[in-house]
């Protein structure tokens, strides 16, 4: 892909996320898209077959950004159980703000999550191989005792799926004591368990 072609997509897709931010993802058509990018219908066409096609593109660029904040934690000279540590928050405060900054995507994003779904795979992908490397570098540095990383990190990835909509929508503390609060229980149960050793 040539560098125009590359910045003619990329500007495409951000003109359309402003726009389904804006106005929402049903309610924006692809002559509204065109038409704010100051490019011809069949220029658009030329780069996206339907809107459903632009929006995931949409996703997949917020995805990609997402995955390359990840990988600067995961490469910040931190005890593993640190670095572990910041990049579940840096992860859930991430997916926060680009659900908040995408306005009315908010909504599609709740409302169609399986759709989301099928743009994430491969982000879940790079994101369970990120941990498991985290969980490689704890039992290096003699901080972690991990039968089976891959396992492992499956099972954190999954768990940090299941904290996103709870976490967006503030169920996680609405004040900075009870964040503070569950932040500390999230950290115990992670590092530590729930057995007495």
């Amino acid at each position: 892909m040539s560098i125009t072609v590359s910045r003619t997509r990329n500007m495409l897709v951000d003109v359309a996320r402003q726009l389904f931010a804006r106005m929402g993802v049903d309610n924006t058509t692809m002559n509204d898209i065109a038409q704010a990018s100051q490019k011809g219908r069949r220029t658009l066409y030329t780069y996206f077959k339907s809107k459903n096609d632009i929006y995931l593109a949409v996703v997949q660029t917020e995805l990609d950004k997402l995955h390359q904040m990840l990988l600067e934690v995961a490469a910040m000279t931190l005890p593993a159980d640190e670095k572990l540590m910041t990049f579940l928050y840096t992860r859930l405060d991430s997916v926060k703000s680009i659900v908040f900054r995408n306005g009315t995507l908010r909504a599609n994003f709740f409302r169609d999550i399986w759709r989301v779904e099928k743009v994430r795979k491969s982000f879940d992908l790079r994101e369970t191989e990120i941990i498991q490397g985290i969980l490689e570098d704890g039992i290096e540095q003699g901080i972690f005792n991990v039968p089976d990383t891959g396992i492992t990190a499956q099972i954190l990835h999954h768990a940090l799926k299941g904290l996103e909509v709870p976490y967006i929508r503030g169920r996680l503390g609405d004040t900075a004591q009870r964040r503070s609060e569950y932040k500390e229980n999230v950290m115990n149960i992670i590092l530590n368990g729930i057995k007495i050793k």
